[in-house]
């Protein structure tokens, strides 16, 4: 091969540094017209791209779970950036798992047009080509391919890229997670990458999208919606006008009259809006919904306080559920009057850290209480924190979830008494949804996590009517996380709570305190 000129060795280098750059001028793709066509990255791709090469230059490596929904060109963009990693370095194989064989014949159909339509300045030597392998022979670098019905298909494989396609599709998806997954070394440069649109609450893509999105574990989760492809728009007919519940919806995300028009259009050939939620979510929460779960938070009301601003108004306090199982959290919410400010979360920490990082964060941020759930280990975090005297023992509050109510029935304005709920846990879900619905508004944190949390558990009612809330137990036997970071939040209501900062009145005569603060 004769050798570049200092001309061709400064693009081949713009070219390996910048994947965009190299997208717009190396690689072709079909279009959905048909046209063999540059990929020119749509937003959901140059998302995409940015949070990989974020968490690339962060850790070395690259380890994502992405939930996105129908034909937004995710695995046309991870085609394309393995196909550039491989092609610009030694000994870097790619091996893609799909869920069916047509998946599989389509995926590696578009790395041979990538490879087709390379220009030559940048293309590699050929090796062995057949309908399952591409060979880079001078690089030894090269793909393969596989279909996820065969339960040892890639075990033997020496892997440093590998693209999981549909995840949750999966059959046997436990046996290629121990397999195959496994099977790339945890080495810098190595990357994983498992997309896929939903499949219902349960299965691995669920379960390990949950660990991901609590911060448990390397893999990030990334997810796109629906409303960012371009083509998902209609014209807008004479007189189309929004109904309550579209109303509500394009205005939580920000979304043009076109955009609806086509949701409406989608909705009505699906003939199910959980379908379409599924297929086409706005939110993660709202892409694992489930048909016939019930909810005791409304999606609805969750996405209000998402968007709302509200100021802080009142004492601070503090809602503290301490971890009780393998994978729960440790989590902590923040919160003044209207607003919560943040919740946070520690995974496996055991009693004397997670009291040491409840004290410190009453050293810092000097709340007026800290409730803390004293269910499992909380007991244990409450105790160390009131043997250090004062001003924990003052702050600190326990509060035993499965405890008689406050208010045990509700007093209706003809003086009769209706069933309340069940134990104090209930009673303080049944105050932060009443909050979430109150005239003035609730401002939370605009994060998927709180939205999947809040609308995690279901409710029913007892014998004697009184309201019960979905136990822990219940959710994770049915595939579902337990909610701690709302857990948190609804500690936050478990008494109402006055600034111990402030005098008992202020200036026209109120007091201070109450749930929505001063």
């Amino acid at each position: 091969m004769a050798s570049l000129s200092d001309r061709e060795r400064s693009i081949r280098q713009k070219l390996k540094d910048d994947f965009s750059h190299y997208a717009a001028r190396c690689l072709k793709i079909r279009a959905k017209s048909g046209a063999i066509e540059p990929l020119a990255l749509n937003v959901a791709q140059i998302y995409l791209h940015e949070r990989l090469e974020a968490q690339r230059a962060r850790t070395g490596k690259v380890r994502a779970l992405v939930l996105k929904g129908r034909q937004q060109g995710i695995s046309t963009y991870i085609g394309g950036r393995f196909y550039w990693r491989a092609t610009h370095a030694r000994g870097r194989r790619v091996f893609i798992l799909t869920h069916e064989q047509d998946a599989t014949n389509n995926l590696f159909g578009m790395v041979e047009r990538y490879h087709e339509h390379c220009p030559a300045l940048v293309k590699p030597v050929t090796g062995a080509a057949n309908a399952k392998e591409l060979a880079f022979s001078v690089l030894e670098s090269g793909y393969a391919v596989g279909t996820a019905g065969a339960k040892a298909v890639g075990r033997s494989q020496t892997v440093q890229l590998f693209h999981g396609s549909e995840v949750a599709f999966w059959p046997n998806a436990p046996t290629h997670f121990a397999g195959v997954v496994q099977a790339i070394p945890d080495l810098p440069g190595t990357e994983i990458v498992l997309e896929s649109t939903a499949n219902g609450v349960g299965g691995e893509f669920h379960e390990r999208w949950q660990q991901a999105e609590a911060g448990i574990g390397d893999y990030e989760a990334i997810f796109i919606p629906w409303f960012w492809q371009p083509e998902y728009r209609r014209p807008v007919p004479p007189g189309f006008t929004l109904d309550d519940e579209e109303q509500e919806y394009a205005t939580s995300h920000s979304l043009e009259l076109d955009q609806m028009v086509w949701r409406r259009a989608k909705m009505a050939e699906l003939k199910d809006p959980l379908l379409f939620k599924q297929e086409y979510p706005a939110t993660a929460a709202e892409a694992f919904q489930m048909t016939g779960h019930d909810s005791f938070i409304k999606p609805e009301a969750v996405m209000r306080a998402r968007k709302a601003e509200c100021e802080g108004i009142g004492p601070l306090v503090l809602g503290v559920d301490p971890a009780r199982f393998g994978n729960d959290r440790f989590s902590i919410a923040w919160r003044k009057g209207r607003k919560v400010s943040k919740t946070e979360s520690q995974g496996k920490i055991d009693v004397v850290a997670g009291a040491n990082w409840v004290k410190q964060v009453i050293d810092v941020d000097k709340p007026a209480r800290a409730f803390i759930d004293v269910g499992g280990v909380g007991a244990g975090v409450v105790d160390i924190l009131h043997s250090w005297g004062e001003p924990y023992k003052s702050i600190v509050v326990p509060i035993n979830f499965g405890g008689e109510p406050q208010e045990p029935y509700k007093l209706l304005p003809t003086g009769e008494k209706q069933p309340g709920p069940k134990n104090r846990r209930a009673e303080m879900w049944m105050r932060s949804r009443d909050w979430l619905d109150e005239t003035g508004g609730a401002d939370i944190p605009d994060v998927d996590v709180l939205q999947a949390d809040a609308c995690g558990p279901g409710y029913g009612y007892d014998v004697n009517q009184r309201l019960l809330l979905e136990s822990k137990e219940h959710m994770r036997a049915r595939g579902v996380r337990s909610p701690d970071d709302w857990d948190a939040i609804a500690l936050t209501f478990a008494e109402p709570v006055m600034d111990r900062k402030k005098p008992e009145r202020e200036q026209y005569g109120r007091r201070v305190g109450g749930w929505m603060g001063s």
